[in-house]
């Protein structure tokens, strides 16, 4: 230690240049609380339950290999509470028993259709063609997607998402994960609940970048006229946040945050599956527009040394009232704001984690975009 404090005697401007940019960092992250987060405060959660303009609407759940799932939550997501909807089952060259759960389910429920993809062995496509196939067989000018995992909270899903289209032609909702009792599920809740705050607040605040197709709803008409998702067909992932990216600038969007319009799903059982899905979703970023790549970067960037720099500060003795002053009040304003954003998302057990988990996802989120970054370039 004393050969650090050396160190900095011998090249002052070195500590001085230290302690300027974590002031500069700070700032940038308390802008971010202040002019983003901080607008979880301003939710007003809707107490009405009746739309006025009870639309048509079509939902899409693309399936492969998802007949347990099937079987578990198909017959919540028919029976909700609402007067004229369809649900389209898009099975895409499923091997499992799919088609006979399909087949059994549309015997009592009428409004229950499908339709399929074969697989013959040589067309390789993800997600984005059945979603697509489901939306062009859809009736009704009002779209609403789920997954085959998916578990809506309440029977007023479908109505508490429908009266958010009387002024948007976009809805985006929360779908967070069902609770478990690991320190995984603990971590896969609050990734979730924090990617909530930052694109429901972006939103707010007239940055839209992008939507989870868990729980997203949106005209048919704007499907088609955006051709689809025809402009990153090639990219595995970003059938929800892609296609959001590029028409959110051109319409209203709506925010759905009533609890009875939160949507669960099955959380993955194992730290390396989860690895690899959040590598998924990182495929898709380099693509998002300019603006929201320069925010959502400035944000991580920002976190990471303003971590960073405490602690090298902290250990080399380098701090002052401003240094103390400064990380004080960004830690109780981020703290203050997670709290809260974990009582609003329902995450309530996640509070004694918030500091942690604020310190921890930074660094993780980097590392795990520059090893899919890496994996990317390798493969070509």
């Amino acid at each position: 230690m004393s050969q650090i404090n050396h160190f900095f005697d011998t090249y002052p401007i070195i500590e001085q240049s230290l302690l300027f940019t974590f002031y500069v960092v700070s700032a940038v992250q308390v802008f971010y609380y202040l002019f983003f987060y901080l607008r979880v405060f301003f939710f007003k959660k809707d107490s009405s339950e009746i739309a006025k303009n009870r639309v048509p609407i079509s939902i899409i759940i693309a399936a492969h290999n998802e007949a347990d799932n099937l079987r578990t939550f198909l017959p919540i997501i028919l029976e909700q509470n609402y007067p004229d909807f369809e649900v389209i089952v898009v099975n895409d060259r499923s091997e499992d028993e799919t088609d006979e759960i399909i087949a059994n389910f549309q015997k009592k429920y009428k409004h229950l259709r499908s339709t399929f993809i074969k697989n013959n062995g040589k067309l390789k496509h993800g997600k984005k063609l059945a979603i697509t196939l489901g939306i062009k067989a859809a009736k009704h000018d009002y779209i609403l997607l789920t997954d085959a995992d998916c578990e809506p909270i309440s029977e007023l899903w479908i109505e508490e998402t429908v009266k958010h289209f009387q002024e948007s032609d976009i809805v985006l909702g929360y779908g967070p994960y069902f609770k478990e009792r690991t320190f995984l599920n603990k971590l896969i809740r609050f990734d979730t609940m924090f990617i909530a705050l930052q694109y429901m607040t972006f939103a707010k605040g007239g940055f839209p970048y992008m939507g989870i197709g868990r729980n997203l709803a949106y005209k048919k008409s704007l499907f088609i006229e955006n051709r689809g998702l025809a402009s990153h067909a090639h990219i595995a992932s970003g059938d929800d946040d892609l296609f959001i990216n590029e028409v959110a600038h051109k319409h209203k969007i709506a925010l759905s945050f009533q609890e009875n319009s939160f949507v669960y799903s099955v959380p993955k059982k194992t730290f390396k599956y989860w690895i690899r899905q959040k590598q998924r979703h990182f495929s898709t970023f380099g693509r998002y527009k300019n603006k929201h790549l320069l925010l959502l970067s400035g944000e991580v960037v920002s976190r990471v040394l303003f971590y960073l720099l405490f602690f090298v500060l902290l250990l080399s003795n380098l701090t002052n009232y401003y240094f103390w002053g400064i990380a004080a009040f960004r830690m109780i304003l981020s703290f203050v704001i997670l709290v809260k954003a974990s009582l609003f998302f329902r995450e309530k057990k996640l509070s004694l984690f918030l500091i942690l988990f604020d310190f921890v996802f930074p660094l993780l989120n980097f590392f795990v975009y520059l090893e899919q970054k890496i994996t990317q370039k390798n493969r070509w």
